[in-house]
């Protein structure tokens, strides 16, 4: 058997749901549709073999990746059992090159491919880079042949907070499938469920973890009635679940919305282009990396508003694609969802579903990632 000459390390894909294993999946979908690729091992720390389904049904069953898992009952165990085999990897297979996709793995590639000259990657995301690094961590950004990050926010951040060589940065930002997510009308059913019928929507969805409120939920809660005087029949859909719900409830308890406010839950992915179609604008003026649900929203048709100091400012395209609030601000929030709701009497064309969905697709599918990645691949050492 030919020895693979590309290594990836994980930490983890198909056990959970997230915003990072879905641009891991759709990176190596894309890897696969490449022209002459080699064979490339993936090794996941955080995954277990009964994960197979995983790569079945995202399609990454190849004869082009080899994956091999390390979740153990005890994670010092896992991570041990991990490093044994990337070194015994590199020592066997000598692979051309080493992709980290996440910096808390790159210390372990950084120590284990710098003495043997192996060229490595690391792949970041957003806010796990944003302020200092521990040193081994920050040593492994700097002395890595590459970095891959999402957006020029999270590009310039990271650079700043641990002193990394501009020039060695890279752009591979989300991609959105706009095959899974694509306009339609209000479901019916939905509309009953939920109680929206005749009422103009805003939705969020976001994991309501009290350490994540920088999502945004609390900020467009304080919102309502200010939107609520111009728009009497705005209703707010909260899509995602966590320990911050009972304190966001009460918030609206607080600010006399609770009418308002639905609190959906967890809705899997399979039933989230549905839901997106419900909402007349989608709201969420966070602090993202970069943002994927802001595309998600606008491959259904749904106008968008996002945080104006933050990584959204490349799938709004620095606001020529949607709305650009200050994150903490609910004034500014209510001004921007009072606007983009009345947006077409005014003939705004960031509500024009056919021209978003055309943007977001153009920019960001998958052909688009698919050719950047290609682009990648070729300035790697």
């Amino acid at each position: 058997m030919i020895s693979p000459s590309e290594l990836f390390l994980f930490l983890e894909i198909f056990e959970r749901e997230g915003g990072i294993q879905s641009y891991v999946q759709e990176l190596l979908r894309s890897y696969l549709a490449l022209p002459d690729r080699p064979q490339a091992n993936i090794f996941l720390l955080r995954d277990q073999p009964t994960c197979t389904k995983g790569f079945q049904s995202n399609g990454l069953q190849s004869e082009h990746l080899h994956f091999r898992y390390f979740k153990t009952k005890f994670s010092g165990l896992s991570r041990v059992k991990l490093a044994i085999a990337l070194y015994q990897a590199l020592l066997s297979d000598r692979p051309q090159r080493v992709f980290c996709g996440h910096v808390n793995l790159a210390p372990l590639v950084g120590l284990a491919c710098k003495p043997l000259g192996i060229p490595y990657t690391v792949m970041t995301h957003g806010k796990e880079v944003w302020e200092p690094l521990p040193k081994l961590s920050r040593m492994a950004l700097q002395q890595a042949d590459q970095i891959w990050t999402v957006s020029r926010y999270s590009r310039d951040r990271s650079a700043a907070a641990n002193q990394l060589d501009l020039t060695k940065i890279q752009l591979l930002p989300c991609p959105i499938d706009g095959d899974r997510f694509t306009p339609g009308p209000k479901p019916p059913a939905l509309l009953q469920k939920y109680g929206l019928a005749d009422a103009s929507v805003i939705i969020t969805v976001a994991r309501l973890w009290s350490g994540d409120i920088y999502k945004g939920v609390d900020v467009t809660i304080r919102a309502l009635p200010t939107i609520a005087k111009t728009l009497p029949a705005i209703k707010y859909l909260v899509i995602g679940r966590g320990d911050d719900q009972p304190r966001l409830a009460k918030l609206a308890a607080d600010l006399g919305v609770s009418d308002r406010v639905v609190f959906a839950g967890f809705v899997p992915t399979a039933d989230l282009t549905e839901h997106y179609r419900l909402a007349d604008a989608y709201v969420m003026p966070s602090q993202e990396g970069f943002g994927i649900v802001y595309l998600e929203a606008m491959a259904c048709g749904i106008p968008v508003l996002s945080g104006d100091a933050d990584g959204s400012a490349d799938p709004l395209q620095d606001g020529q694609l949607g709305w650009r609030v200050p994150h903490r601000d609910p004034q500014a929030v209510a001004t921007a969802c009072v606007e983009m709701l009345t947006a077409k009497q005014r003939g705004d064309r960031r509500v024009e579903a056919a021209w978003l969905r055309e943007k977001a697709i153009s920019l960001f599918g998958k052909a688009a990632f698919t050719q950047q990645l290609q682009s990648l691949l070729r300035l790697a050492p």
